[in-house]
C-alpha cells in the first residue's frame, strides 16, 4: 500500500466513524420527541442543534423497532440460551434495554473501531447509570474494563476492525465467543462501508464459524433514486464514500451480491 493510498484509507475510516455520531444525535432527538424510549441514549450523544425533518425520525423509529422486534423474537425462540454479536456497534444501548427487560443472552458482544470502543468505554466508566447494570449483571470475580475493552459474564465490548477477521475472532474468542451457541450478528449500516469482498469474507466467516446462527442486517437500499443521491453526495462532501455502495442499487443487486459472495 503507497503512502498517498494509506492516508486516503485513514481519512475514509475516519469519515465513516464519524457517522456513528450523526446516528447516535439522531436517535437521541427521536426519544426526547416520544418516538419510542431509550433512557440510555442521553449519556452517549449530544443534544442535535436542530430539529430533525419527520421523516428522519420515523425512519430511525422503523429501524430501531424492527432490529428490535427480530432480536426480541431470536431471544424468546433460543430462550435467551444464546449470543448476540452486534458488528459495527457504535454507541448503541441494546444491553441496557435487554438488561432492564430480563432478556439478556449468555453473552452480548459489540465490536467497533477501536477510537469508537474507547469513546464508549469512557462514557461507561464516567458515568454511574451505565455502570452499574453491567456490574449488577456480573456475576464472576474479575471484570474487566479498561480504556481498550470490557468483559463482564453477559457484555463484551471490542475493539476491531470488521475487515480484519483472525483479529476480531481472535478477540472474541478471548472473551469467550462460543461457535456452539445459537448466535445472532447484527449489523446496521455497516456492511455499505464495505467493499462487497470485504462484506462477502465477513458474511462467510460467520457461515462458517456458527453452526446456529441469524443474521439481522438493515442496509440503505435503492441509491439510485434522488433520495440515494443526495445521501451519497453529502457523506461524499465529508470524505466519506460508500465502497458498498454498488451492491445497494436494488434489493435484488443486494441479494444477488450475497448469493455470490457467501
Amino acid at each position: 500500500m503507497s503512502r498517498a493510498t494509506g492516508q486516503d484509507s485513514d481519512t475514509a475510516d475516519e469519515a465513516v466513524r464519524g457517522t456513528c455520531d450523526d446516528a447516535s444525535v439522531c436517535k437521541r432527538f427521536a426519544v426526547s420527541v416520544g418516538y419510542w424510549k431509550d433512557p440510555y441514549i442521553q449519556y452517549f450523544a449530544r443534544q442535535a442543534k436542530e430539529r430533525k425533518a419527520p421523516e428522519i425520525n420515523r425512519g430511525y423509529y422503523a429501524r430501531v423497532q424492527g432490529v428490535n422486534h427480530l432480536l426480541n423474537a431470536f431471544l424468546k425462540k433460543t430462550e435467551c440460551k444464546c449470543q448476540i454479536i452486534s458488528l459495527g456497534a457504535g454507541l448503541d444501548t441494546t444491553f441496557w434495554r435487554l438488561k432492564d427487560e430480563s432478556i439478556l443472552p449468555q453473552k452480548y458482544f459489540e465490536v467497533d473501531f477501536p477510537s469508537i470502543v474507547a469513546r464508549k468505554l469512557y462514557n461507561i466508566k464516567s458515568k454511574p447509570p451505565l455502570s452499574k447494570p453491567i456490574m449488577e449483571a456480573h456475576s464472576g470475580e474479575s471484570l474487566l474494563l479498561d480504556s481498550h475493552s470490557l468483559d463482564s459474564t453477559h457484555y463484551s465490548i471490542i475493539g476491531a476492525d470488521l475487515r480484519n477477521l483472525k483479529d476480531m475472532e481472535e478477540k472474541l474468542k478471548k472473551f469467550g465467543m462460543d461457535p456452539q451457541l445459537p448466535t445472532l450478528l447484527v449489523a446496521e449500516c455497516v456492511l455499505v462501508y464495505m467493499t462487497p469482498e470485504q462484506s462477502g469474507s465477513l458474511l462467510k466467516w460467520a457461515a462458517g464459524t456458527f453452526p446456529t446462527a441469524m443474521f439481522i442486517n438493515y442496509e440503505q437500499v435503492n441509491m439510485a433514486d434522488r433520495f440515494g443521491q443526495i445521501m451519497v453526495e453529502n457523506l461524499q462532501r465529508r470524505q466519506c464514500n460508500l465502497a458498498g455502495v454498488e451492491a445497494c442499487q436494488s434489493l435484488q443487486s443486494q441479494v444477488r451480491n450475497v448469493n455470490y459472495t457467501v
